[in-house]
């Protein structure tokens, strides 16, 4: 009986040390999935910023049509953003993956993602800029709120009571930046719609984002998924709507392209973070992460584009961003001594 106990006392070391060293893992493993999410909103805040410096230069500012403009710098950023991750796969000698990636079911998954998050999110999004400048960046980012209901549906990732307070205040912080009309924008209130849809678009994205991002490679997904939003939303612009005089235009024009380089470049880091965001701590606290982006976005809008700061918009920005620390991480944590 001695020698058994014995036996079972020299096996609690061992599984404790196991235990510890699984804790610490998982510990490391949801700190990076954070540090992507936030990466991923102050990213594509620079990204917000950057395609309406280039959208300011000619032929894009004078051209015809609601839609024109912003379908343009959709397709060349994602497009953009596609070049420069083919360049970082290549390197990696990933570019195989990129083929074999479609052949999956997975793969497959994402490519409705792409889709729903490309040409028809990321579309409105950049027509809700145009409509209602900054206005629209806080209220896209609700896109939180539609990630975190459809993960419920579909992926049965229940928030938590914490997760759901914290998704309310994003969306209290959206309503509160809206809640004074700007002066000098009469289609402000189709511009709030757009983004709207954009949200619902990439609240969609995320829930496939997190079924394949899981299963495939970050940064094939990430590459697969600007490429073939740059080509289908210049595909539709135009085929659909005859702009190819305008695209035609563009390319001839070096300013913009310069500008919808770069943003091509913020873009790209933003998705590949927020897609291992989505992969490691889930849908919901992913995108609550990512919508940090709506404080980043009305920051640098108001730091170099002219935004007028008002009262509405820093406190909705705070809101928002407390909203999305909530959802992460019980703040009442800072205050308990641990291990």
């Amino acid at each position: 009986m001695d020698s058994q106990k014995s036996v079972v006392s020299n096996q609690s070391v061992p599984l404790s040390s196991a235990d510890s060293k699984m804790k610490a893992v998982t510990k490391k493993f949801k700190a990076v999935g954070i540090t992507n999410g936030l990466m991923s909103g102050l990213t594509y805040g620079i990204y917000s910023t950057l395609v309406v410096v280039a959208s300011g230069y000619n032929p894009l500012v004078s051209a015809i049509g609601i839609l024109s403009a912003p379908f343009i710098c959709s397709g060349f950023n994602d497009l953009f953003a596609g070049i420069w991750l083919l360049a970082y796969n290549w390197k990696k000698g990933r570019l195989k993956e990129l083929g074999r990636t479609l052949q999956t079911k997975p793969g497959q998954m994402l490519v409705i993602g792409f889709l729903l998050g490309g040409p028809i999110a990321n579309g409105a999004y950049l027509i809700g800029l145009a409509l209602a400048g900054a206005y629209a960046i806080p209220i896209s980012a609700t896109c939180s709120l539609f990630g975190a209901l459809f993960a419920w549906i579909f992926l049965k990732q229940k928030p938590t009571k914490r997760v759901v307070f914290g998704m309310v205040l994003c969306v209290m912080g959206a309503i509160v930046i809206n809640f004074v009309k700007p002066e000098g924008a009469p289609n402000f209130t189709l511009g709030i719609i757009c983004a709207l849809i954009a949200a619902v678009g990439w609240g969609l994205e995320g829930v496939f984002s997190s079924f394949g991002g899981a299963m495939i490679d970050t940064d094939v997904a990430v590459n697969l998924r600007e490429l073939i939003s740059g080509v289908v939303t210049l595909l539709i612009i135009i085929v659909l709507f005859k702009q190819f005089p305008l695209f035609t235009e563009t390319i001839s024009a070096v300013n913009p392209l310069i500008w919808l380089a770069l943003s091509g470049l913020s873009a790209a880091v933003s998705f590949v973070s927020w897609y291992k965001a989505n992969s490691m701590v889930g849908c919901a606290i992913g995108m609550s992460l990512n919508v940090t982006y709506a404080f980043w976005g009305v920051l640098f809008s108001v730091l170099f584009l002219g935004q007028t700061l008002t009262a509405t918009i820093v406190i909705g920005s705070i809101v928002i961003v407390c909203g999305a620390i909530i959802v992460t991480m019980n703040p009442l944590d800072l205050l308990k001594k641990g291990e």
